[in-house]
């Protein structure tokens, strides 16, 4: 049950919209953020966070399972194990993604997960597959996979019951710029993603309507300096915000850097792609129909060895951002937070530390590890100080 209680937050450094505040203070009042103090809680502790930050609560767009359960096969119950993982690491908003299966039981699977979305838990649905390239599949079951046809484009939204958030679609491919323009009528984003498609190809999609790159650089041509390929066209276009993985497996430093450089804090949104392993451990997995092996933090395919999501948790990327990248605290902030939940439209709610939004936020110590993690009023994660 939420808190209807005043909560006070202070001492600590705060990152707002408008930048970050010395010696800041937090005033939660129930399951939101209070402009002011209430005079009836005028007496009211504080809470002394003197070392620590306080950030909004990540938003995860693109995110598989966590903590050995999969948002792609779980029961009700597992699905809601994955979201406390993530929880615990800070993220508090988060889009269940899907993997490549037949149609019918893709089908099901949004109906599940709607009803966990109309109950709170999940911000909505994210299809990766099955509108893929099978040149550039990634974990995905190739035989499973077909064009971005848009009336099996329509019969996955409506399974999801005005849930859907995102497409991945190999937008080259037969359907594929007919189907950007149909998510794009009905508010759902169009991301370019496990795609072989040219630079040409890709301007005529964003064009279309297309406004997200998958995981940028992951199952997508290289940069070639006379074939530039999607990256360039996605990095370029001011209308596309790229989804970067950082967890230093699926990009070199270097990559990140150069891409987060040329897009801006504004048009960066970090996701965890993260399958069941993450916050669990090594050992075998499934993803989708495939079998999967993390071994040393890295997931991949028994057969093939294709990298098979990752094991990341936002709260590393975060922290990987700001003490081996150099990104700027507030950058980090608005790609951990503010950027994807504009996107997914949920930003009237989260996404930032202003009065009126949800009370979701995590405290974090001078190494940016999650010392606390705060969802609509009542700590997932109560920081233990002193």
């Amino acid at each position: 049950m939420a808190s209807n209680k005043v909560q006070v937050l202070s001492g600590a450094k705060v990152v707002l919209p408008t930048g970050t505040v010395e010696d800041g203070r937090v005033i939660v009042d129930g399951t939101r953020i209070s402009g002011a103090l209430p005079d009836s809680a005028s007496g009211t502790p504080a809470l002394d966070l003197s070392g620590h930050w306080i950030v909004p609560g990540f938003v995860d767009m693109h995110v598989h399972g966590g903590g050995g359960a999969s948002f792609t096969s779980g029961t009700p119950d597992e699905v809601l194990h994955a979201v406390r993982t993530h929880r615990e690491h800070g993220t508090t908003t988060m889009v269940a993604s899907t993997v490549t299966e037949e149609m019918d039981v893709l089908a099901s699977r949004a109906a599940l997960l709607a009803e966990l979305v109309q109950q709170g838990d999940l911000a909505g649905i994210h299809f990766e597959g099955p509108f893929i390239s099978p040149c550039r599949k990634g974990a995905h079951s190739e035989s499973l996979l077909r064009a971005p046809d848009p009336a099996d484009v329509r019969k996955l939204m409506d399974a999801a019951h005005g849930t859907a958030k995102m497409f991945t679609l190999a937008t080259e491919m037969a359907g594929g710029i007919d189907s950007v323009r149909l998510l794009a009528e009905n508010g759902v984003i169009a991301a370019i993603g496990h795609t072989d498609a040219t630079y040409e190809q890709t301007v005529e999609a964003i064009d279309a309507g297309a406004t997200v790159a998958t995981h940028l650089y992951n199952a997508m041509p290289a940069i070639g300096h006379r074939t530039p390929g999607p990256i360039v066209a996605l990095l370029e276009d001011e209308r596309v915000t790229v989804e970067l993985i950082n967890d230093g497996t699926h990009l070199h430093p270097a990559s990140f850097r150069f891409a987060y450089h040329h897009a801006g804090a504004a048009r960066v949104a970090m996701i965890t792609d993260a399958m069941d392993a993450a916050g669990f451990g090594d050992g075998q997995y499934q993803l989708g129909p495939l079998a999967v092996e993390v071994k040393d933090s890295v997931a991949r395919l028994v057969e093939g060895g294709s990298i098979a999501g990752s094991t990341l948790t936002l709260d590393t990327a975060f922290r990987r951002s700001v003490t081996v990248d150099g990104l700027l605290v507030d950058d980090a902030v608005r790609s951990l937070s503010a950027n994807p939940a504009r996107l997914l439209g949920v930003d009237d709610r989260v996404g930032s530390l202003e009065p009126g939004k949800d009370a979701d936020l995590v405290v974090l110590d001078a190494d940016f590890a999650v010392a606390g993690v705060m969802r609509k009023g009542e700590w997932v994660v109560a920081p233990q100080l002193g």
